[in-house]
Order: structure tokens, then sequence, then C-alpha cells
């Protein structure tokens, strides 16, 4: 499976939102992001939310003209967009984000024409504002994903390992069970697979019994430490995660993404996570 590796893009939710009318980015506001987790300097909607045009052709053509393998392309989820922009205009959080759903929407579907097989949404927020993502969270990302044939998956993390991130961690205590209440919602959506964390993390893996009918995309590599993981310490991993998913449904993968670590760093952790899945392959058949 080939990604783009977002290459292209400054910021994972700013990269959709430069393309979209109806956002002021000169003069940007301070707001809390994640639950005032941390402050940032964002952009503010003034206006009726349209697309420029399309956003992403150039980088999803490009990769598709490069490999014949599946391909797999990133998007923001709009809970996570509404939590990353200021809203100056629609007055309602839930309004917004079905803006915004249909703008991905219309997105998503000019990926799939331009040959994406994998579609992939970004939710870090669905681990803030649990109850709301439950509520219409999932309702929008199925806005976000409707009339997809290709595969669509949802990306549910704790963050890239910055050090308000860090810090927030610390606070939640032995069990992180923010995936108990949003699971659910996502067991009964179209949506087909779901990134979770798990590397160094204290999530529960039974919660992954949670996502009963869904392929789960299990983090095997921790985003927020540089230290190397052994391909024994994935395959371990992965076979843990074997008591609560069936093995065809399994999909190794990162906690998040690799963007804080050194290019050195990320390509020997993505050397591992292939060679500690081919391990879990040969052990758990």
């Amino acid at each position: 499976m080939i990604g783009d590796g977002e290459q292209a893009r400054q910021h994972f939710v700013h990269g959709f939102v430069e393309q979209v009318e109806g956002i002021d980015f000169v003069n940007k506001v301070t707001m809390g992001i994640r639950n005032n987790r941390y402050d940032a300097q964002v952009p503010q909607v003034i206006a009726p939310l349209r697309l420029k045009g399309r956003v992403h052709a150039f980088e999803a053509q490009l990769a598709r003209a490069h490999t014949k393998k599946k391909l797999k392309f990133t998007l923001p989820g709009p809970m996570t967009i509404v939590d990353t922009v200021a809203d100056r205009f629609y007055g309602d959080k839930v309004k917004m984000a079905m803006a915004f759903a249909e703008l991905l929407n219309q997105e998503a579907l000019a990926l799939q024409a331009d040959g994406v097989d994998i579609i992939q949404f970004d939710e870090p927020a669905f681990n803030v504002y649990m109850d709301e993502a439950a509520d219409w969270g999932v309702k929008a990302l199925e806005v976000a994903a409707r009339g997809l044939t290709c595969t669509t998956a949802v990306h549910i993390c704790y963050g890239y390992g910055i050090e308000a991130n860090n810090k927030w961690k610390e606070t939640l205590g032995q069990e992180w069970r923010q995936y108990e209440k949003v699971f659910p919602a996502l067991a009964k959506s179209s949506i087909q697979q779901v990134s979770l964390e798990c590397m160094h993390s204290h999530v529960p893996m039974e919660m992954m019994k949670l996502l009963e009918g869904k392929d789960v995309m299990v983090g095997v590599i921790d985003v927020a430490n540089p230290a190397i993981e052994t391909a024994e310490e994935i395959a371990d991993t992965i076979g843990r995660a074997l008591q609560f998913v069936p093995k065809a449904r399994i999909i190794p993968c990162t906690n998040c993404g690799l963007a804080p670590m050194s290019r050195e760093v990320a390509e020997k952790k993505l050397q591992a996570l292939a060679e500690g899945a081919r391990i879990a392959r040969e052990r758990y058949r």
C-alpha cells in the first residue's frame, strides 16, 4: 500500500482548508485547540464555504502515475477541521462541520476518480470530544464518505509526539478509554477501516472488540518516541491484537504520522514495521 506521505502539505488540516473559499487566512486569531490543550493561530471562517477547485489532484495523480500498488490518500475529518479553525459565520459547530463534510465529499469523490483505492479521514478530535463524536461526529464523517466505492477509513489517535500532547497523555491515567464511546458508533457506520493507537499507549486492547465487522489498523509504531521498535516487539503487539480481531481484519500501521521524526528515524521505524508484520504473518498462520 502506497501513500504520498502528505509531502505537499505544511499541515494536515490547513493543506485542505487553504483551498476553501470563505476562510480568512490573513487575519488569524489565537484559539484553544483540542479542548484548549494548546493555543494556535488559526484562520477564520467568515463566509459560506465552497471549494476553489480541486485540492489534491496533483499529489494524487502524481502518486498514481508512479505505482500500480494500492494507493491510499488522507484527508482531515470534519470534526477535526472545525476544531482547528475559528467560526465567525455559521454560529453552530455542527452546521459548520456538515458544510466542511460536503466539501470533503466533493474532493474524496474526485480522488476516487483519480484512482485512489483507500481514502482515510483523520479525526484526532474524536478522542477529545467523545460524546460529540458519537452524537454527530460519525454522522459528519459519513457525509464526507457518501457515495464512495473505494475503501474508506478513519484514523483516531492521541496526537503527534509534541510536548502539549505528551503532557496531556500524562493526565489520562493508567487506562485510556476514550475509544470506548466512539467505537460503537463507528461499528454501526459505513466506514470500513478504523486506525487506532496501540504501541506504548494505555489503550486496553479489548476495546478492539467494539469494532466487530471492521478492518482494524493497529498502531504498532510509537510516533512520540524516536527509539526504533524491534521487529519482535511489533510482532508481539500484533499477536496480542489477534486475541480480539480476526487475522484477516488486522492491518499493522503507525500510531500516527511520523512528521516530528527525522527522515532517518522514520525510515527505520517503517522498516521495523514491515519486518515485524512479516514475522507476525509467519508466526500466526
